[in-house]
């Protein structure tokens, strides 16, 4: 069984208040089995993730979401119902790698945690719901299925690779930054329009000169 240093330690602290904002269930699936089947040291905080009851409510909620945020609409649905869920889990994720060892460092980590969490909910759902706007389903299937690969790979990275993991999460936060920003713009663009159809007002996507920029193209496209 692996002991994690304080490197590893402050890594899976960041990587489960990261991951918590884009995959909460698979996050406390994989982490309570990595202790469950001896393969980490999980901190005493974390220890209760390994019950088998926990790994069997988990596993199954894993299941659930797998499919649910496949399916365009339901995706940001299933994000908005959880979206009291996973910011704070995430920053009790995190204060538990510390909190059986300094009260302090425990609080850190819910801050971190917290804020990384909320930082990723926040870039997930809202380019997800600017994906959601295009009628085909693969764009979202297709996002979907990263989610489920980062981030197994991002606990995994947290561990083995501590350092190159801090410094992949940094760019991760820049782009997320950066995410929001752009999908928010579009998605304000095209509810301001949906307000104004349905209040009666002048449609501007009957001008040729209004477009409505998308997020994920290099072109504008004209509505």
């Amino acid at each position: 069984m692996q002991s994690l240093d304080t490197a590893q330690l402050i890594a899976l602290a960041g990587a489960l208040g990261w991951a918590s904002g884009v995959r909460l269930y698979l996050v406390v699936f994989l982490t309570g089995l990595a202790g469950f089947m001896g393969w980490v040291a999980l901190p005493q905080g974390l220890h209760l993730l390994a019950h088998p009851v926990v790994l069997g409510a988990s596993g199954f909620m894993v299941f659930v979401e797998f499919f649910a945020d496949k399916i365009p609409g339901l995706d940001s649905l299933w994000d908005v119902v959880h979206s009291v869920i996973r910011i704070p889990a995430g920053a009790a994720l995190a204060a538990g790698v510390f909190g059986a060892d300094s009260g302090v460092m425990a609080l850190v980590a819910a801050l971190l945690g917290g804020t990384l969490a909320a930082t990723s909910f926040a870039a997930k759902a809202t380019t997800r719901a600017a994906i959601n706007t295009s009628p085909e389903p693969f764009s979202n299937v297709g996002a979907s299925l990263l989610e489920d690969g980062i981030v197994p790979l991002g606990l995994w990275l947290a561990v083995a690779h501590p350092l190159l993991f801090v410094a992949l999460l940094a760019v991760v936060l820049v782009l997320s930054i950066w995410l929001i920003r752009i999908c928010w713009r579009f998605l304000t663009q095209l509810l301001a329009r949906v307000a104004r159809i349905f209040s009666g007002k002048p449609d501007p996507g009957l001008s040729p000169a209004f477009t409505l920029k998308s997020p994920f193209s290099k072109n504008d496209r004209h509505v």
